[in-house]
């Protein structure tokens, strides 16, 4: 009974709205023209801070009689304005109403309304279009869908200060991708864009900075151009630089820092350049002090974390830099108990795990600073599990970067256990974090490391195997790259595991894999598998066909050298065996494969196929006699003879080593 009583007292309370809101809506068709604007005006009052009004109004179909309205030529200049203005209103509601107004197609009719010549209408249309483009929801893509649409909007530019601003904020919102770079270039952005930077209108100044932080963005062209362009009888550097001072407002510095930093990334200044040593890392290095914002400190650090990430020296710099790496530790302090906290709390972690990253790529006194910083390895281990994946993503490139250091894997890492955590995380994980996660397990895996051992034994292997089944190569690249170093120098009977739960189809399909690093490192697992004799005779008399199948197709392929060689050190090994050497013997084609290679003029080549032919001629074996006999009639002696008179002073020594087999 309550919820038949329900359903009448809520239409009526609707009624009662809609009937309100009806009434401005009615007056938009009223035949006066007075009266009509005089309507849109009474609606632009009622639907200030109301966003109420505004989602009845939208519902009740305004938005299609406002267009309609500002897109007649017989309407006044005043009425197209107001109407502009009320729409610029109601896009300053909820999302909800962004979503309505685009549904509109607001912005092709604004757009198309930009063709009038009074300037305050263009103001207001140019208003109403940077509100809408802004918002999240809104598909920017719908600036570029008309090629007229982006040089109009650059002639628009410099009608004014308010056209400047706005002109200057939808660009900058709507250049998202290299496509939209291309296009604004093309169009003369950086030319109208770049006068800008010096104009009276701070709002037009700091728009103008912003353009550039995005058009530069790992954009070369883009930033080469800058590099060139003179403002005033000034280097646009030198402004970005002036920009950055201590007296200017913190948004301003840290945008022209960025302007640099993507601009010397890009390649157009250079990394010891002194607008980037002594300007710009140091900007950016005071942005993450806690004195400033929580945006601008995360802003900074991850600034920071791209500017250093390439070059060793900058690390360096930064460093020892206002006591960073200590700085860096305030950012897990920031309290996340409520969500508006958490969500601050991980753009921070996250930031911090990102320039530790880059902080610690390289230099092995860096990694020592980072890892003994209060409770660094533990929050890196929390980093592993957090709910969001962007700290879990960071923290992962944190312990990835740590993880070249050898030290660092024998100590800090084998305290803390941190296998255990990162074999958590590469049960269930996007493929962004599984690469990250893949590639730390690698290093794990290195002969020298602790974690080897109780990795091993968790049964990894499985796991390992099923990444080189995946779609991407980086992936399939990590899987073998952590089964080569597994099998280094590994014991018989994790080789045999390896091979077992890899599969003879899947390896083989790897080792015609079309991405080289692919082929490259199957073929590193291959090497490593087939070491030690008893090893080479095991695997070589259950796969030797299908080896040494695989291995001509790759010799016969157009591959690079360095895969060539590998292959040629993988039939070394194969010839180190007892039995299995006989599978290169009884090979004519493969034994004139290794004659064409030792007669090469790549010298690595040389030295793989005269190792191979050395280990085949080994006096100490079984058969040596037959085999040295049969290589003599394919004249692999004068080939050697050839040899030892290389300029190439390991291969001259090889060649030396194999001919003393035939005169003992």
């Amino acid at each position: 009974m309550a919820c038949l009583l329900e359903a009448p007292l809520r239409i009526s309370v609707l009624s009662e709205v809609t009937a309100t809101s009806r009434h401005y809506v009615d007056r938009l068709f009223d035949p006066d023209p007075q009266k009509v604007l005089q309507g849109v005006i009474d609606m632009k009052n009622a639907v200030i801070g109301n966003n109420k009004q505004k989602a009845n109004l939208i519902v009740l179909g305004a938005v299609p009689r406002l267009l309609y309205l500002l897109q007649q030529g017989s309407s006044s200049e005043e009425l197209r304005t107001e109407c502009a203005v009320v729409l610029g209103s109601l896009a300053m509601g909820t999302e909800n109403n962004i979503k309505s107004l685009v549904d509109c197609h607001l912005i092709p009719a604004l757009l198309q309304a930009l063709v009038f010549p009074d300037l305050i209408f263009i103001e207001a249309c140019l208003r109403c279009l940077r509100t809408v483009l802004i918002s999240p929801v809104t598909p920017v893509q719908l600036l570029y869908t008309d090629p007229t649409v982006v040089p109009h909007l650059m002639s628009l530019m410099n009608q004014s200060l308010r056209t400047q601003e706005y002109t200057t904020q939808i660009i900058f919102h709507c250049c998202k991708t290299p496509e939209h770079q291309t296009v604004l270039f093309n169009h003369g952005a950086i030319q109208n864009i770049a006068p800008l930077l010096i104009s009276t209108s701070y709002k037009v100044r700091i728009q103008a900075l912003k353009c550039f932080s995005v058009l530069a963005y790992e954009n070369t062209q883009v930033s080469l151009t800058l590099v060139n362009v003179i403002v005033n009888g000034e280097l646009l550097s030198s402004i970005f630089v002036r920009m950055m001072q201590r007296d200017k407002p913190i948004e301003m510095q840290l945008t022209a820092a960025k302007c640099l930093t993507y601009m010397c990334r890009a390649g157009a200044i250079r990394t010891d350049d002194c607008c980037i040593v002594l300007k710009t890392l140091p900007c950016l290095v005071r942005m993450c002090s806690k004195e400033h914002l929580l945006e601008q400190r995360v802003e900074g650090a991850e600034t920071l974390a791209f500017l250093l990430e390439p070059d060793v020296e900058l690390q360096r710099i930064a460093s020892i830099t206002d006591q960073l790496v200590a700085m860096l530790a305030d950012y897990f302090k920031y309290p996340s108990s409520l969500d508006h906290d958490l969500k601050h709390a991980h753009e921070l972690r996250q930031a911090a795990f990102k320039l530790y990253a880059s902080l610690g790529s390289n230099d092995e006194d860096i990694r020592k600073k980072i890892t003994e910083t209060e409770n660094m390895m533990d929050r890196i281990v929390s980093g592993l599990s957090e709910s969001s994946i962007k700290v879990r993503l960071a923290a992962v490139r944190c312990l990835h970067s740590l993880s070249r250091s050898v030290q660092q894997l024998r100590t800090s890492f084998h305290d803390h256990a941190v296998w255990k955590p990162l074999m958590k995380l590469l049960q269930n994980a996007p493929d962004e974090v599984l690469v990250m996660a893949s590639s730390t397990l690698c290093n794990l895996l290195l002969e020298f490391s602790p974690s080897k051992e109780p990795i091993l034994e968790s049964g990894v292997i499985d796991l390992l195997c099923s990444l080189t089944h995946s779609e991407s190569p980086a992936l399939r690249v990590n899987g073998i790259w952590a089964l080569m170093n597994m099998a280094f120098q590994g014991d018989q009977k994790v080789k045999m595991e390896i091979l077992q739960s890899l599969g003879t189809e899947q390896l083989f399909c790897l080792l015609s894999d079309t991405d080289p690093n692919v082929l490259m490192k199957t073929l590193g697992l291959l090497r490593n598998l087939l070491s030690t004799r008893p090893h080479i005779d095991q695997i070589m008399s259950t796969h030797g066909k299908q080896i040494m199948q695989a291995v001509t197709l790759i010799l016969e392929g157009d591959h690079s050298m360095e895969i060539k060689e590998q292959t040629i050190c993988i039939l070394a090994n194969i010839a180190d065996g007892s039995t299995a050497k006989d599978l290169i013997m009884t090979n004519d084609d493969m034994l004139q494969k290794m004659k064409y290679y030792m007669g090469h003029s790549n010298v690595k080549l040389q030295l793989a196929a005269t190792y191979c032919i050395s280990n085949l001629i080994w006096n100490e074996e079984d058969g040596s006699q037959a085999r040295q006999d049969k290589l003599r009639e394919m004249g692999f002696v004068d080939v050697l003879h050839k040899l030892t008179q290389a300029l190439d002073p390991n291969l001259c020594d090889r060649a030396k080593t194999a001919m003393q087999q035939y005169l003992a």
